[in-house]
């Protein structure tokens, strides 16, 4: 299994908690079962956790003109709303919720350049609360695309998610085939779109993260 280099840090300090906490039980504890338990669950907790941070290998085909998933997870909004911090106008916001079990992985959506970066402190209220998009610890990242069309795309910390890692300089070149960043366990991306987008998921649809057709963009050229 390949690991993204998100997780390297964390998990040399989880393993090494683990075996620091598993010497001390089986010097200072002589009950075998209790110091096998813990053992046990501290195993099992750290393949989760390893498992977290699992880096896929897929084959991802470029288009400019396509919108792909930009993370693993499940469509929770498909809507018209007020985008206001960037557009400050109407947009389709398209919302993929990403519980513990998911690779958190966050790829671009579109091919283009990047425009806009903000980092927001917040809140770490459950992700697949409306309220999360805008109270949430969060990045916002706007992209526009070689076809002329701008989208923005929001990291949004979860309930256990404490840290957003992020891969968006202002200027630099966004890929479908590259990471966005990365999200520590359970949170969600929004994505708002211009109102022609023809959008091609369902509500309650799973997504695969680089692969998953969310929509197509309306051809524009560039001012």
């Amino acid at each position: 299994m390949i690991l993204h280099k998100a997780g390297y840090s964390l998990l040399l300090k989880i393993l090494i908690i683990l075996i620091l906490l598993n010497c001390c039980t089986f010097y200072l504890i002589d009950n075998r079962t209790v110091v096998y338990t813990i053992l046990g669950i501290s195993i099992f907790f750290y393949l989760l956790t390893v498992n977290f941070f699992r880096f896929p290998n897929r084959h991802i085909t470029l288009d400019d003109k396509t919108i792909l998933a930009p993370a693993d997870g499940k469509i929770v909004v498909i809507e018209e709303t007020e985008e206001t911090e960037y557009f400050k106008d109407r947009r389709i916001q398209v919302s993929i919720f990403m519980n513990i079990f998911n690779v958190h992985i966050n790829w671009f959506p579109v091919n283009g350049i990047i425009k806009y970066f903000k980092y927001h402190k917040g809140n770490f209220a459950a992700a697949y609360l409306p309220k999360s998009s805008t109270e949430n610890e969060r990045t916002t990242i706007v992209i526009e695309s070689n076809n002329g069309q701008t989208i923005l795309m929001r990291q949004i910390a979860g309930a256990m998610a404490k840290r957003i890692v992020s891969y968006a300089p202002v200027g630099g070149k966004a890929r479908q085939n590259q990471h966005a960043g990365f999200i520590k366990f359970g949170s969600r991306v929004d994505l708002f779109l211009p109102l022609d987008t023809q959008i091609k998921v369902t509500l309650g649809q799973k997504t695969v993260g680089s692969q998953t057709l969310i929509g197509e963009l309306a051809e524009r050229k560039k001012e």
